[in-house]
């Protein structure tokens, strides 16, 4: 059985992470071959990194997706978000289509262009994935396609994650990481307000900001205002960047909205506390202090990274907790078993 995976963007980040955690685990699966398509770009080194199969496309269309599907002749089609749902659904003839959804983006939880252009996907899919309960609930024609729908929790295979941080032989020590894109949902300015208000306490604070996106330009601008840029490595997109969160006292997320994070899944793994805003999928994943804390206040944030970072006790009791919600979250096993149902396997 061959299953292409479609995505629209071409650079490394949540849900792409996702499709080559997919990927790996299905390649202890028998008779199970999986390629990867996008538009090419800074995805290319990645797959590289994890010797997957890829597809590029000039960019996501009908047309390039069909040269494609002629090429790779694929028995399932599995989409990734709504565009590329969308265009794999015009693309797909009588392929079985898979759609899976990764965000509870604001602008399909009404009348929009993007709702009502999913509906069209919707149709044609023989199953949709959703990363959370809020995400299905989101979408604002939901009820209509409830019978095909499920929910499908992220995980991450706890044994190759080790692995790959195994591979960093850097050394590095953080009272705190933020890994993530830096683009509207993620909130990066709020993080650089936040940081500033844990200076104010903690003068010798130091901060790791992993990742880059449309508004790095302004967050360095503000680090620069809030006078925090001694404090904080901005250190741009990292293909590997485990060490340098498990060298961390804390995890910070301050997003408008999530899924299920892979970065929050990998923190756990690492026995990394998430310290982060009460949104969407953290709300399933982090527990109010037994594995970290949710806060929307700015203030309740830094100080609650201030004391993870200060208090060696709290820290190592936290991290326990982490340790052992992950172990329960990702179960590989079933998550296989879940897709290959889906796949007709």
């Amino acid at each position: 059985m061959k299953i292409l995976h479609v995505l629209y963007s071409n650079r490394f980040s949540g849900a792409e992470n996702v499709v080559c955690q997919i990927i790996g685990m299905m390649k202890k699966v028998p008779g199970v071959e999986m390629v990867y398509c996008s538009p090419d770009g800074q995805i290319r080194e990645a797959l590289s990194e994890r010797d997957i199969a890829f597809e590029p496309i000039a960019e996501l269309s009908k047309a390039e997706l069909r040269r494609v599907i002629a090429k790779v002749r694929p028995d399932v089609i599995h989409a990734h978000d709504m565009r590329a749902s969308f265009v794999a659904a015009l693309a797909c003839k009588k392929i079985p289509l898979i759609s899976h959804i990764h965000n509870n983006a604001f602008d399909s939880r009404g009348l929009s262009p993007k709702s009502v252009a999913y509906t069209i996907a919707a149709r044609k899919a023989k199953r949709i994935f959703w990363v959370s309960e809020s995400a299905f609930e989101g979408y604002a024609f939901h009820k209509s396609f409830a019978k095909k729908s499920e929910v499908l929790h992220n995980i991450i295979d706890i044994d190759a994650l080790y692995a790959k941080m195994a591979l960093d032989t850097k050394e590095y020590s953080y009272d705190l990481a933020y890994v993530g894109r830096l683009t509207y949902p993620k909130n990066p300015q709020r993080l650089m307000g936040v940081i500033a208000k844990m200076k104010e306490l903690k003068p010798d604070l130091r901060v790791a900001v992993v990742g880059n996106g449309d508004l790095e330009e302004e967050t360095h601008a503000l680090a620069k205002e809030y006078g925090i840029l001694d404090n904080v490595d901005f250190l741009g997109f990292q293909s590997n960047p485990l060490k340098i969160l498990y060298s961390s006292s804390s995890m910070i997320m301050v997003s408008r909205w999530e899924g299920t994070p892979m970065c929050a899944l990998e923190a756990m793994a690492l026995g990394v506390p998430i310290v982060s805003t009460p949104v969407d999928g953290l709300k399933v994943l982090v527990k109010q202090d037994e594995n970290g804390y949710l806060s929307d206040d700015d203030g309740e944030l830094a100080k609650r990274v201030l004391e993870i970072a200060t208090d060696p006790a709290l820290r190592e009791r936290l991290s326990k907790d982490t340790l052992a919600k992950a172990k329960v979250l990702n179960d590989t096993q079933v998550y296989t078993e879940r897709l290959l149902r889906a796949y007709g396997k």
